[in-house]
């Protein structure tokens, strides 16, 4: 059944993807243009984050019991609608509450695409297709940054905004018309708890591991380009190339490296991908041009690569047990806690110390996460 299904599941969550990295770049300058400071800046950021690790563990929960497609293509209709929403909104208050709307939609979206992929996995195979997933995943948001440049360059954000809604709407009409629904073989008072589900020690080292990494990554999102702009003096156009680089190596080895984790063992994995990962954070005070900077972008791409399917597959055998639905929720949410926080306690960090202490933060976050998914699943 996968290799049937997953071809339309891979095409939506991509179509959805190129539609959500087209504004990635161009954000910050439409918040700027409407008179946002530094902090309302950090709010609109923080805000999609916060809202979809809200929602994220309750639309998980129903999913396990009514469903995974109602909740997908009802997640990517609503983004379809609001990303007009960005042409709407006058002042910073109102672009907040649309990012606040489109996080819950995005929490009915990607979490419970994945808990599809799990639920249809076939045991022993589940690196393989998470790899794949988050390949999918990954390569739609690695060119949306291109092409929201080259669509602002050209014709202004408006536009841009306008493609993200069409790509979007794309995603839902492909999910509504070809994506079969499934039921588990048990739903409803058969998921367990979240309380039991706390209680496994892999559950407690994924979650740690997932919001440590995307601690440092929401930190190195945020802080990269200026780093880059400010101390060694690259043009946007060198910066996008970076950021470009990065997500499409982690996309393309995710292929490759999910295949691995089914072969070898999955917690070693997720061990040296996140070694990789810290080491990377810290070296980037070090660095004097494009090329080092570059290197160590690629260097993130690899961690990421060999760290995520294996931490993905873990994952799927866990919600097994506990709910696919549920389970993925969780670890997601972890992740827009990270997504949110990261940025946030970055600022605090550049303004009171300075921006290499930022890097340092997220090496050491990865670190003692590194060190509690090791203890929680001895």
């Amino acid at each position: 059944m996968i290799k049937k299904v997953f071809p339309v599941l891979a095409l939506a969550v991509f179509s959805s993807m190129l539609g959500v990295g087209i504004i990635a770049p161009l954000l910050p300058l439409y918040a700027k243009n409407m008179g946002a400071t530094g902090i309302w800046l950090g709010v609109i950021f923080a805000g999609f984050s916060i809202s979809r690790a809200i929602f994220m563990p309750i639309f998980g929960r129903l999913s396990d019991r009514n469903g995974r497609k109602l909740f997908i293509c009802t997640g990517l209709g609503i983004y379809a609608i609001i990303s007009l929403g960005y042409i709407w909104a006058d002042n910073v208050s109102q672009l907040i509450l649309v990012r606040l709307i489109q996080g819950a939609a995005a929490g009915m979206i990607m979490p419970i695409a994945q808990a599809y992929v799990g639920d249809i996995s076939p045991e022993g195979e589940e690196g393989k297709w998470m790899g794949y997933f988050q390949a999918a995943f990954f390569t739609g948001f690695g060119f949306g940054p291109l092409m929201g440049g080259v669509l602002t360059d050209h014709f202004g954000m408006n536009i841009a905004f306008s493609a993200m809604g069409g790509l979007n709407l794309l995603a839902f009409l492909i999910a509504a018309l070809f994506l079969p629904e499934i039921r588990q073989k048990k739903m409803a008072s058969s998921v367990p708890s979240f309380k039991e589900m706390s209680a496994s020690g892999m559950v407690k080292g994924l979650f740690s591991f997932r919001l440590t990494f995307s601690l440092g990554r929401g930190a190195f999102a945020c802080f990269l380009p200026i780093f880059a702009a400010m101390y060694i003096g690259l043009s946007p156009t060198l910066i996008g190339v970076l950021l470009a680089v990065e997500i499409l190596l982690l996309a393309l080895l995710q292929v490759y490296s999910g295949n691995i984790a089914d072969r070898f063992n999955r917690k070693a994995m997720v061990v040296v991908g996140s070694l990789i990962n810290l080491t990377f954070l810290g070296l980037v005070p070090f660095t004097h041009n494009f090329w080092q900077l570059l290197g160590l972008c690629a260097l993130q791409g690899l961690g990421g690569a060999i760290s995520m399917p294996a931490s993905s597959a873990l994952t799927v055998e866990e919600g097994r047990k506990f709910g696919m639905g549920s389970t993925i929720a969780i670890f997601t949410m972890a992740m827009s806690i990270g997504m949110a926080i990261g940025p946030l306690l970055g600022g605090v960090i550049n303004d009171f110390v300075n921006i290499n202490s930022v890097f340092y933060f997220g090496a050491s976050a990865g670190l003692i996460g590194t060190g509690l998914f090791i203890w929680f699943t001895r």
